[in-house]
């Protein structure tokens, strides 16, 4: 049972930092989100991440069975985190 918390716990951080990716995706891509029905749930699909994917589409379904309207988005595939934007540094 702990374990189970544990790796649920993982896959709703790792929810959590793809929402925010694409949160600043759609920033960048208002004609986007303009297409999204304002009365869906979003549900991400990143096809990149099978657990995360699978766990997804379960909660997706899990909120059609109680009636929801949801917006499947798949992703496809997510660059890596840059730590920082800065490029040189020098030390004087």
């Amino acid at each position: 049972m702990k374990n189970e918390s544990k790796k649920e716990k993982n896959l709703i951080q790792r929810n959590i930092e793809l929402s925010t990716e694409f949160s600043r995706y759609l920033f960048e891509h208002p004609d986007l989100e303009s297409k999204l029905p304002a009365d869906a749930e979003i549900v991400l699909l990143p096809e990149y991440d099978k657990e995360l994917r699978d766990y997804n589409i379960k909660t997706g379904i899990q909120m059609e069975s109680e009636g929801q309207k949801v917006q499947y988005i798949r992703i496809t595939n997510l660059r890596p985190k840059e730590l920082s934007r800065i490029e040189n540094v020098e030390l004087e």
